[in-house]
């Protein structure tokens, strides 16, 4: 309606009259298949990871000296993008459909358009606005709004805008996937972990949505960077009646990352190893394999990141002097508590499994008769500096200047499907498409004689004139290709998982209240290796603001359920860090470049909300002897630890 007050008005006179069936709002309840709520027994997705003796054998616990057990949990977190979610959209029988939008992926909104409306791919036409950050909120929930925006201008044939206000966004929309993960582990004396028994399990809400797949990733990155013998990993996602849970930054790894890396600190005071110790005994390292067999090949060294991090932290200084400092503090009677705690970690970049091979995605590069390179991709800018990215990659290849190149918006009527902008692929796996549909633009000028192996600015212009006066329009594109000796299995669950991984080691000090139960991050140190740095700004950029992302994730950003209905969808009560709450981040890189990026680069956007929480909460029970086990900690969470703590204690 064109009056929004008269359109609020009639809504409020709607009553649905509605027969309440039996609900069901625990992952682990679903599970139980008391109550079945979606197909046979509430199971969206499962996987089994196994390598090595059988788990249930035991052939597998032989070597197991010590046992240690623990269960792990992780709430749902808002993506709380800068704008909320909103579509313009015109359509008719005879225009077809087109839709303006915030959005991260308009091939998956146009895909979504084409099935509702029965209508060819040339009738749908979806272009990507301006849009301030997605964070996975706006990857598969813009097909929704988009198809209920031209579904209306579709019936009443006017132009629709309809944009979620911030508590409807809030409510409606899909947010990180809570989990629950249990961990069975075996290792001898000497600290070596010789069996792994996980069981990893996610909460999809009402709908499927992309559940299969962001359990997929979290179970594949379940046991941490950690080679071990003989491995079970668990991976279930379940129907519960909560609102559908989503895409959002790292993908299921933040939650399996976090269990593993605070069950490896539980573990190292078990076996009276230092953590650091523990960890370095077990690394994953070149030669080694993964739990789906994959050899690592990455030229990484765990143990000199490991080494970097911890130097740059001042660990085992300040260790010994912030335990100091809490002894005088607890004699003088100060609530305050200071300890430094770490994890290590590692995040696949680009699809996983065979994802890529399935996708193809292809790159469009074409020059005008006035010599202006222009890229095209689906990839969109979000914040993260895609366009500066491919405008590097053009420039390496072509040798021309920034302003001889435009990145294109994304059009599905004028790019091509290049993939989705998720998966920390866009500068590893679409970047390296830019580049090579850069050098068959240099190809096919050269090929006509047009252009020789050395050039200048003005010889390129004047070469893209004459093809376009001689032959016709100069245009190229590069479709992908899968790396050479990289294999994956989709029914075995095996093989190569992803073509590489970036790797890190973040170490976080904190401060405790003991009086009001709030913990504040003091420092944080991020040491990564994720091959060749392109832009160096823009990648300390994305580490800062992943780990200012996940300091909320682990310390404030509690969703509070309801009836399954979320009851604080507002940036009143749903409590995000500010900038007062986030440390200085000092960020490092460890270069070693890859081979299928360009300039040897690998993902990077995913990979600082991976390890940031459990190096945090490691931090808090180095600090307070209180052994936490969930996120988000609260002060009232912490406040119920800390008293469990002091019951059970002789």
């Amino acid at each position: 309606h064109r009056d929004r007050a008269l359109l609020e008005k009639a809504r409020q006179l709607v009553v649905i009259d509605i027969e309440p069936l039996p609900a069901v709002f625990d992952m682990d309840e679903s599970l139980a298949q008391q109550t079945i709520i979606w197909g046979r027994d509430n199971v969206f997705k499962a996987f089994t990871i196994e390598k090595g003796a059988p788990l249930s054998s035991p052939e597998a616990w032989a070597e197991a000296e010590v046992i240690v057990e623990g269960d792990y949990a992780t709430g749902a977190q808002e993506q709380l993008y800068i704008e909320p979610n909103g579509m313009i959209a015109r359509a008719s029988a005879a225009g077809g459909v087109t839709v303006w939008g915030s959005m991260q992926c308009p091939y998956y909104v146009h895909k979504a358009l084409q099935s509702l409306f029965a209508l060819p791919g040339e009738k749908v036409r979806v272009i990507q606005a301006e849009t301030g950050g997605g964070f996975g909120g706006k990857e598969e929930y813009p097909s929704v709004i988009a198809a209920h925006a031209a579904l209306l201008a579709w019936k009443s044939g006017q132009t629709v805008k309809l944009i979620y206000d911030r508590l409807e966004d809030m409510v409606a929309t899909t947010k990180r996937h809570p989990s629950r993960t249990h961990i069975r582990s075996g290792f001898r004396k000497d600290g070596q972990l010789v069996a792994l028994d996980i069981d990893f399990r996610l909460d999809g809400g009402a709908y499927m949505t992309l559940s299969p797949v962001v359990l997929s990733r979290g179970a594949l990155h379940a046991c941490g960077p950690y080679v071990c013998p003989n491995v079970r990993v668990l991976a279930r996602a379940a129907a519960t009646n909560a609102p559908p849970h989503g895409a959002f930054r790292g993908f299921g790894a933040p939650q399996s990352v976090f269990a593993i890396e605070r069950h490896m600190d539980r573990a190292a005071a078990q076996l009276q190893l230092s953590p650091a110790e523990l960890r370095r005994r077990n690394f994953l390292g070149d030669g080694l394999t993964t739990a789906t067999g994959q050899v690592i090949r990455d030229g990484v060294d765990l143990d000199a990141l490991q080494r970097r991090a911890l130097e740059l932290a001042d660990y085992s200084t300040k260790q010994a002097a912030l335990d100091a400092e809490n002894r005088a503090a607890a004699a003088a009677g100060s609530p305050l508590r200071r300890g430094i705690g770490f994890a290590a970690f590692m995040h696949g970049a680009g699809f996983t499994g065979s994802g890529e091979r399935n996708m193809m995605s292809v790159v469009g590069v074409d020059a005008t008769a006035e010599g202006q390179v222009r890229v095209r991709a689906s990839s969109t800018e979000i914040g993260q500096g895609t366009n500066t990215i491919f405008t590097q990659v053009a420039q390496d290849i072509l040798g021309l200047p920034a302003n001889r190149i435009e990145v294109v918006r994304p059009d599905t009527a004028e790019v091509p499907n290049s993939g989705p902008t998720v998966a920390s692929r866009t500068t590893m796996v679409v970047g390296t498409l830019v580049g090579s549909a850069c050098a068959a633009l240099l190809a096919k000028l050269r090929a006509a004689g047009l252009l020789g192996d050395s050039y200048s600015e003005a010889e390129f212009v004047a070469a893209c004139a004459a093809h376009h006066n001689l032959i016709g329009p100069l245009r190229v594109e590069s479709q992908y290709q899968p790396p050479p000796a990289i294999h994956w299995d989709d029914k075995l669950y095996r093989g190569d998982a992803y073509a590489t991984y970036a790797w890190a080691v973040y170490v976080a000090q904190v401060v405790v209240d003991l009086d009001t139960y709030e913990t504040r991050v003091e420092d944080f140190v991020a040491v990564q290796e994720v091959g060749r740095v392109v832009h160096p700004l823009l990648a300390a950029g994305q580490i800062e603001g992943g780990v200012a992302q996940a300091v909320g994730y682990a310390l404030y950003e509690k969703v509070v359920w309801q009836n399954g209905r979320m009851a604080n969808g507002q940036m009143t009560n749903y409590i995000m860090p500010t900038s007062l709450d986030v440390p200085d981040i000092r960020v490092d890189f460890l270069e070693v470049p890859a081979p299928y990026g360009p300039r040897g680069a690998k993902g990077i956007g995913e990979l600082p909300m991976d390890g940031t929480a459990p190096a945090i909460i490691n931090a808090v029970a180095a600090a307070t002897g209180v052994d936490v086990t969930h996120i988000p900690m609260t002060p009232e969470d912490f406040m119920q630890a800390l008293t469990a703590t002091a019951e059970a204690a002789p």
